[in-house]
């Protein structure tokens, strides 16, 4: 876990613009992050996609690539060149802030040669049913890496390092996962489809001993070559579970580096969850699917959603030490894959349950905090036009009192179906304490203990104008408006 009262902020969303400026702005706002409360930052995939300088960087080509070499029609990457990601992370530590790089370690797209292979088609929504018979087929699976020519490594990846793929240039027609002669799909994975082993591209095969050395070896010299202190690993539900633990021992070894981890385990499945942890022993967090999905119904549903349901079958209520919080990310934002919006009004209301509370270590989603306009086309086929709002002065405010007021005791006051509240009490470094009280209903109230006796509170959000003052045992009645939160703290220290 990152240190006490710490912040992760993703810094990108799926539609950034792909001029090459990422890095650079980083650089530009690293200072202002650092002065909100941002202790660490997940950055995008650094390396080079199959769409070269347009690919979010999930379409994973050469991971020694970060922005250096011609290749996939441009040197830079979608975020900028290395010198410039270099330069953010340095930038940023400067700042005090930690650097996590995401990671794809399930797949790889755009082959350089085509090859024979002999493989099975299996069905897509069952992988344990095969739907037609071992055959003969080429596919894309041989990368030369021409542009980088052997530079960090001279590795090139053959079908064999791989477990399936879902093209065959002999019958583009079909749709199958094609699994490659003596390979099996992986254990240890999620259950989703019978065996969710493969997702796309190239799947690859983590029993196979030069694979898990390449792999080895670019960890090493990536965290030497970036310096970064940790990773977000994308898609962990699709990959070997016990791999990772592994993976990140032997970095630790090699680097002498602590390396924080993260996984993204898409699913809402809170025993899934569980499940990945033990296998991996604790040695990564993950991002807490359950609650999102839970702000996203909540923010759907309105008044008609139970309040004090809202951290049920989430792991930041049954392994919080475990759990990154978040309220949205570049998978969930409108028009994309696993599209799962969280209404706009209860953004506020979603990321003080994540910030202000002593469980968890909350994640911050760039479009939340900047906003966000883009094009795209929806599942029906049509194209929109999506304008997400900037929510940057709440969040600034949230950030605020946590950096200020959120230590000590928690109190929660969860009894009502759409009035909820709870307070921190502080401690000898940080008094004074605060209240919470938010509501999906009308205009709410709630009767809480701040430990503070004829102290005067305000509202840090401004919603609420008149003071509320404590009584000789340090309780008052807390408002706050209709479908909205408010944050009372000490008057003096605003």
């Amino acid at each position: 876990m990152s240190e006490v009262n710490g912040v992760m902020m993703q810094y990108f969303h799926w539609y950034i613009a792909p001029d090459g400026s990422l890095w650079n702005q980083l650089t530009e706002n690293a200072e202002n992050l650092a002065k909100a409360g941002i202790t660490s930052l997940w950055l995008p995939p650094a390396y080079k996609g199959t769409g070269g300088g347009y690919d979010v960087g999930y379409g994973v080509y050469d991971i020694f690539d970060l922005g250096e070499f011609d290749q996939k029609g441009s040197i830079r990457t979608k975020y900028g060149t290395k010198d410039e990601y270099l330069t953010a992370i340095k930038t940023a530590q400067n700042l005090g802030i930690q650097v996590y790089a995401d990671v794809v370690l399930n797949h790889k797209l755009g082959a350089d040669l085509e090859e024979e292979i002999e493989a099975t088609p299996f069905s897509f929504d069952d992988r344990n049913r095969p739907v037609g018979n071992y055959q003969k087929i080429k596919a894309w699976t041989h990368f030369t890496f021409p542009g980088r020519a052997g530079k960090y490594s001279n590795m090139e990846w053959h079908w064999w390092h791989f477990d399936a793929a879902d093209y065959n240039v002999y019958n583009q027609g079909e749709h199958a996962i094609y699994l490659f002669k003596g390979k099996a799909f992986d254990n240890q994975v999620d259950l989703e489809k019978g065996n969710f082993d493969y997702l796309m591209g190239c799947d690859l095969d983590m029993d196979h001993s030069e694979v898990r050395e390449e792999l080895n070896r670019w960890g090493k010299w990536y965290v030497e070559t970036t310096n970064i202190d940790g990773f977000r690993f994308d898609a962990v539900k699709h990959i070997k579970g016990g791999f990772f633990s592994a993976w990140l021992k032997y970095l630790r070894q090699e680097t002498g580096r602590k390396l924080f981890a993260v996984g993204e385990y898409w699913s809402d499945q809170i025993e899934a969850l569980h499940y990945f942890i033990t296998l991996t022993g604790g040695d990564v967090t993950l991002f807490d699917a359950p609650l999102h999905y839970n702000f996203s119904e909540a923010s759907k549903r309105g008044r008609d959603y139970d309040m004090r349901q809202i951290f049920d079958n989430t792991l930041v209520k049954e392994q919080p030490t475990l759990a990154v919080t978040l309220v949205e990310n570049h998978d969930s934002q409108p028009l994309q894959s696993l599209e799962s919006v969280v209404e706009a009004w209860f953004k506020p209301l979603a990321y003080a349950l994540i910030l202000l509370r002593r469980e968890g270590y909350p994640c911050i989603f760039y479009a939340d905090y900047y906003g966000a306009h883009y094009k795209d086309k929806g599942r029906d086929g049509n194209e929109y036009e999506i304008w997400l709002d900037s929510h940057k002065w709440i969040i600034d405010k949230l950030l605020f009192a946590r950096k200020t007021f959120a230590y000590g005791d928690q109190y929660d006051y969860f009894d009502h179906a759409n009035t909820i509240g709870w307070t921190r009490i502080g401690n000898e470094e940080h008094p004074g304490g605060m209240a919470v009280v938010l509501t999906n209903g009308g205009d709410g109230t709630k009767w809480m203990e701040v430990k503070q006796a004829n102290r005067t509170y305000i509202d840090l959000t401004e919603n609420i104008s008149d003071p509320v003052v404590t009584n000789n045992d340090g309780w008052a009645e807390f408002r706050c408006k209709g479908g909205a939160v408010s944050v009372w703290i000490p008057q003096s220290s605003s």
